[in-house]
């Protein structure tokens, strides 16, 4: 009997969502469990369901994939976040503007432990700065309490040396325990983002070890000899190991995850997706089978950062948001996983804009809703008005003009999206489409990605560079070593240089390596 079957579990704010596939893709099992105050909870009885639709071939289940929220929660609630020692190479070039720069008061208070601007950083081309204050940053650790160490260094996404050889100084005078995250891992150039997306991963080890603990305890409990994967927010995936090390890459999982189930579900490689959950609708665009990203810094609990992100769309629109009797106001709060107790349409006295879709004559659950006071069908029917305006105005903000594109409809709101959306494409609903965000988790690749900057006329050689550094870090992330491949390749002009210059940013992944041969290719 072959062990080919794949469980992807992906965390909501409403629903937990779990599926098995097997090799050739077909859904085998799925499931929709509520989030849990704890979140692990949720994780557990969605596994659990899947496992015993199963029956006895649950022994055939080899790879566990997640998608989780834990880490923006930990970001958006201030908790579990870890004491971070921020070290900026740049002085005297950069300053001006001291790390952790704009960020909400109560989040810096708790997370920075301190920051030091020292000797060191390179120009665009590579030219060093100022030399590295090596005794600079060893009296600043000596007299700073914290738990991790972020290091950040001007343009160091191109010229990574300097922090390479700060992280090798760090562990020699600490231990090699110590945990040090550097920037030219998490972001591209554009220091002062970079260097907040960097302190936010430091900040986030705690939680992220925490999670990938529990899930292999999970998966333990459940009896299952499987590897364990995270979901990152390009759509691919990566090892436990390497999630705790980058947690901020699960940030934006969830979306990433429903637009590759999306375009799995549906066959179609170049398409705009909607995820209609019970408390947001998210839409992105899957360009050649993967996330479009975006290319401005997105805000992370109110910090700017850099670092990849899918273009997704994120509205107060789904099945539990509110609707105000009194004002007509349609959210943005939401009764969450708390709709099948709470909605009119399952005997609860909360008007939700599932009970306005109810109304219109969607079949929701075998239910009808019950007889309501003209002033609540008013206010249903206007507010289901108002959330297709919403959802037609981001339709059109993502499209880019391009109204051929088909619009892809999954999650468990999805009743929502009228046949008739304006501005929008064909429409397209899928078979298994509720559970997509789980669907995306379990048929990911392993992947990963590198940036360099180069004269012009080296750009062959700064693309073999980075091509080389994204499939290493994509077998680091569990790739099979002998399929991975460069997916993506962009390159983007440098302006204000003396010479003409590009940034070259590569993407690449492949198929999950066998246990074997990741064990294999770790030892080599």
């Amino acid at each position: 009997m072959t062990r080919d079957l794949s469980l992807g579990v992906d965390v909501g704010g409403t629903n937990t969502d779990a599926v098995v596939i097997d090799g050739a893709g077909t859904v085998l099992a799925h499931t929709k469990q509520a989030t849990t105050d704890d979140v692990t909870g949720g994780i557990r009885a969605a596994i659990a369901a899947v496992l015993a639709a199963l029956g006895d071939d649950r022994s055939r289940v080899s790879r566990v994939m997640l998608g989780t929220t834990h880490a923006t929660n930990a970001i958006v609630a201030r908790r579990q976040l870890d004491r971070v020692a921020a070290i900026r190479l740049g002085a005297p070039a950069a300053t001006e503007y001291p790390p952790l720069l704009g960020w909400p008061s109560d989040l810096a208070g708790l997370v920075l432990a301190g920051s030091a601007m020292v000797g060191g950083g390179h120009m665009v081309d590579g030219t060093p700065i100022a030399p590295l204050d090596r005794d600079g940053i060893l009296r600043f650790l000596d007299g700073t309490q914290f738990d991790a160490v972020a290091v950040s260094g001007i343009f160091s996404p191109s010229t990574p040396d300097q922090e390479l050889e700060v992280a090798e100084l760090i562990r020699a005078h600490l231990g090699p325990d110590a945990r040090v995250f550097l920037s030219h891992d998490i972001g591209p150039t554009g220091l002062l983002e970079r260097e907040n997306a960097t302190v936010l991963n430091a900040a986030l080890y705690s939680v992220a070890r925490a999670v990938t603990e529990a899930l292999v305890t999970v998966v333990a409990e459940e009896g299952l000899d499987a590897v364990t994967f995270f979901a990152q927010n390009d759509g691919t995936l990566m090892s436990l190991d390497y999630a705790a090390q980058y947690p901020v890459l699960t940030i934006g999982s969830g979306p990433a995850n429903s637009i590759r189930g999306a375009a799995y579900l549906s066959g179609a490689a170049d398409a705009i997706v909607i995820d209609v959950g019970g408390t947001t609708s998210d839409l992105g665009v899957v360009v050649n089978g993967f996330p479009r990203e975006s290319t401005l810094p997105r805000e992370i609990g109110g910090v700017r950062t850099n670092f990849r992100m899918p273009d997704v769309v994120s509205l107060g629109v789904g099945g539990g948001t509110v609707v105000d009797v009194a004002t007509g106001a349609v959210g943005p709060g939401s009764v969450g996983y708390r709709i099948a107790s709470e909605a009119l349409l399952f005997g609860g006295s909360t008007p939700t804009l599932t009970d306005a879709a109810a109304l219109a004559g969607a079949a929701i659950a075998g239910r009808s809703l019950p007889a309501q006071p003209s002033a609540v069908r008013s206010a249903l029917r206007a507010a289901l008005e108002t959330a297709q305006t919403r959802l037609a105005d981001a339709v059109e903000r993502l499209s880019l003009g391009r109204a051929d594109l088909p619009l892809v409809v999954v999650g468990g709101g999805g009743f929502l999206v009228p046949d008739d959306l304006p501005g929008a494409g064909a429409i397209v609903r899928t078979s298994h489409g509720d559970v997509a965000n789980a669907v995306g988790a379990a048929i990911s690749l392993a992947g990963g990605r590198a940036d360099r900057i180069s004269p012009l006329e080296s750009r062959e050689t700064a693309i073999a560079g980075a091509s080389e550094a994204a499939i290493a870090k994509a077998i680091q992330a569990g790739a099979d070593p002998l399929q991975v491949a460069v997916v993506d390749i962009l390159e983007v002009p440098v302006t204000y240089t003396d010479r003409p210059t590009v940034k070259v940013s590569v993407k690449a992944a492949g198929p999950l390596a066998r246990l074997g041969e990741r064990a294999g290719a770790r030892s080599s």
